[in-house]
């Protein structure tokens, strides 16, 4: 017992010695807490430094998932810790739907976060410890994680929007957790899916790894440090992919030439940056690579496209092009005056109708008339000078690829009649000369 009374101090005064820079100045700490041991040391710990911080305001959220029949239990013990300690205790029900190929424990998972991303605190603070962070190194490395994924858990990031995540307990190991936890007197709640062994993480907690702590006994402090290196490894990746897009960086992507010039290896990590950017999920190794394969293989006429749940990545005019998902409205889109050739941003188009005044163009009538943007159903021809032209072909001469070509905008004039594909073509029985002729300024994906 002698031995559990010095850890109280010791982990106290350490969660104080280690605080970050970064939160020094930030006073509203909220922890999650679930009612198990890890999370009880940690709000025990906590209060302790309340004790030497008085500016610091602690409270606790408890997501109730409501996934087990002890699911009440966990959060009235739960309230009646924290009324114990002076701590407001916020208790958020939530509804778990694993869909889509998603776990059980993915979807609460994110049901938690979001419950967090809720918070009027400026901080969250987690308790996951240095045995939580071995076992997430191991189930990367059985997962054939990259080096980010081995980077396990930082002690600190961001969570948006505007809030930071902590994990103060990273150097600490579930047994001087349980011998903090049993000296204050203080009692936690067990989850009893933590002994169902078809979870790979209970798996390696409940059989893998208490044979590994006989043979290495200091197995968590070696993962700890492998995923620190393995942080360093992925900051560094990510500044040189970073410095990378940036000297790829083209008006509609990436420069193919600037691009193909970089190793392969780079040319994936750009790639992935890039994407990253634009908040889009990274593709499957196999696909990424075979997606390089293409673009950097196959001939000018070819199209390499890749596609993600965000839209499609393709290479076209020199570049490595993006195009998110959308869909326009089925109706069209009635334009407002637009005479005097103004520009207009059409988001739900994914582009911008600009105007160019030329030798031949629309008259200024016609775009005060009232125009409307409408897209393909197939069939449509345009009238030209000589004869008549189907859409699709002009698009296709136009040298623009299959995802662009199916979500052209048409511009049509308010009796139905079809004008013009902008930047591409201006039916021959509207033009008129000089005038305006139509553009269309794809957003960026």
């Amino acid at each position: 017992m002698a031995v559990s009374r010095k850890t109280q101090p010791k982990l106290a005064d350490s969660l104080i010695k280690h605080w970050p820079d970064e939160l020094s100045g930030l006073c509203a700490f909220e922890l999650g807490l679930s009612g198990g041991l890890d999370s009880v040391a940690l709000l025990s710990l906590l209060c302790a430094a309340r004790e030497q911080r008085p500016a610091l305001a602690l409270s606790a959220v408890h997501v109730h998932h409501g996934l087990s029949p002890n699911a009440d239990a966990w959060a009235a013990h739960c309230q009646a810790l924290c009324d114990s300690l002076g701590v407001p205790l916020r208790i958020e029900r939530v509804q778990v739907c694993a869909g889509g190929g998603e776990s059980l424990e993915a979807a609460a998972r994110e049901a938690r976060y979001a419950a967090y991303r809720r918070s009027a605190a400026d901080v969250i603070v987690l308790a996951h410890h240095q045995d939580d962070q071995a076992e997430t190194v191991l189930l990367q490395l059985l997962r054939g994680g990259g080096v980010k994924a081995l980077a396990a858990m930082p002690a600190l990031r961001e969570l948006p929007p505007g809030k930071r995540l902590w994990r103060p307990l990273l150097n600490f190991t579930r047994r001087q957790l349980e011998d903090h936890v049993r000296d204050q007197g203080l009692s936690w709640v067990e989850d009893e899916s933590n002994l169902d062994n078809r979870y790979r993480r209970n798996l390696l907690r409940n059989q893998i790894l208490p044979a590994l702590a006989k043979a290495v006994p200091h197995y968590r402090s070696h993962l700890a440090r492998a995923a620190a290196l393995q942080a360093d490894a992925a900051a560094i990746l990510d500044e040189v992919a970073r410095q990378d897009v940036e000297h790829c960086r083209h008006q509609s992507g990436l420069d193919l030439a600037s691009w193909q010039a970089l190793s392969e290896p780079r040319q994936r990590q750009a790639l992935l940056a890039w994407l990253n950017e634009r908040g889009w999920p990274a593709p499957e190794p196999a696909a990424l690579h075979e997606f390089q394969r293409q673009l950097t293989q196959a001939g000018a006429e070819a199209l390499p496209i890749l596609r993600l749940a965000g839209g499609v990545v393709f290479r076209f005019g020199g570049a490595i092009q993006a195009m998110a998902d959308l869909q326009p409205p089925a109706a069209g889109s009635p334009l407002p005056d637009l005479s005097g050739g103004k520009a207009l941003d059409l988001p739900e188009w994914g582009g911008r109708l600009e105007w160019a005044w030329r030798a031949q163009g629309l008259p200024d009538a016609a775009l005060a008339a009232g125009l409307a943007l409408k897209p393909r159903c197939g069939g449509e021809k345009l009238p030209l000078a000589v004869g008549r032209r189907e859409v699709k072909d002009l698009l296709r001469e136009a040298g623009l690829p299959p995802p662009l070509r199916q979500r052209w905008p048409l511009l049509y004039a308010a009796d139905g009649q079809l004008l013009a594909l902008p930047g591409i073509a201006v039916a021959g029985n509207a033009v008129t000369g000089p005038g305006w002729w139509p553009l269309w300024r794809l957003s960026p994906a």
